[in-house]
């Protein structure tokens, strides 16, 4: 017999689990602990973010908003023109900008409430995976937390920012829009539990990247979400502890036993 031969063989690899939202649903609802503190965090994010929001589309109204209190003159055939291009306009940065200040207002509270989802997401992988798993939540957990959701906050300023120019791309400004707001909301997501293996920014990232079609998905809803207008703040903090519980679920799935991903560079999560 050869050493080829006497060689153990590879354990095969399988393609990781994609888990449903339904089935992220009936996870949570089934369990008080988790359903109890979805509903406080739910709480405790509305609002936040809804304070945040009247104060940031009052000053994007304060400073630019000056300039819709006046309608050009529609008396003549170049007025009626200048008229609808001056209505498009108004109701183009309308729209815009309460997406940006929902966007604002709420990686304000997403900071502010990155221990309470940590320690959700965590209480999701103990339930699911059935072990204990050494959770962070100490005085320095609690500011590891705080740190990586301002690092993601301040991400999520730059793309707000990348976003908006963006949006003026004729044609795909607004598909382009949609498909960074997606990825971002993502980011936020599997931040928590990320954050707890202690990933830098950069590794959270480049997780995306290598897993573009799952992040797409996690973050479709959510970035849909934001673009309702005037309920995108109440119904964000509504579904942001299930889509925390959905995320986590969906992250934890890659890093069990024999998924392509464990198998990479993601096995160790440092």
């Amino acid at each position: 017999m050869t050493n080829k031969d006497m060689q153990t063989p590879a354990a095969p690899v399988t393609s990781p689990e994609w888990i449903p939202l339904s089935r992220s649903t009936r996870f949570l609802v089934s369990n008080l602990r988790l359903l109890g503190l979805s509903l406080l965090l739910f709480f405790i994010t509305l609002g936040i973010t809804w304070v945040f929001y009247e104060i940031s589309t009052h000053l994007v109204d304060r400073f630019a908003g000056s300039y819709f209190m006046k309608s050009p003159d529609a008396g003549t055939f170049w007025g009626w023109i200048k008229y609808q291009g001056w209505t498009l306009f108004k109701w183009i940065f309308m729209i815009i900008s309460r997406i940006i200040s929902f966007y604002i207002a709420f990686l304000v509270a997403y900071c502010l409430t990155t221990p309470g989802y940590c320690l959700l997401s965590t209480s999701v992988e103990k339930i699911h995976s059935g072990k204990e798993i050494a959770d962070s939540f100490s005085l320095h957990g609690l500011a590891l937390d705080l740190r990586e959701g301002a690092k993601i906050g301040l991400f999520g300023i730059g793309v707000t920012c990348l976003a908006l120019v963006v949006n003026f791309i004729p044609g795909i400004g607004q598909v382009l829009v949609f498909l960074l707001y997606s990825f971002y909301s993502c980011l936020m997501f599997i931040d928590y539990p990320a954050s707890r293996r202690r990933w830098s920014l950069g590794k959270k990232i480049a997780w995306l990247r290598d897993n573009s079609l799952r992040a797409f998905r996690l973050g479709f809803l959510p970035a849909l979400i934001s673009m309702i207008p005037v309920l995108n703040v109440f119904l964000m903090a509504l579904f942001f502890p299930l889509l925390t519980v959905h995320a986590t679920l969906n992250f934890s799935s890659l890093d069990t036993p024999g998924s392509q991903v464990q198998r990479g560079s993601y096995g160790n999560g440092n």
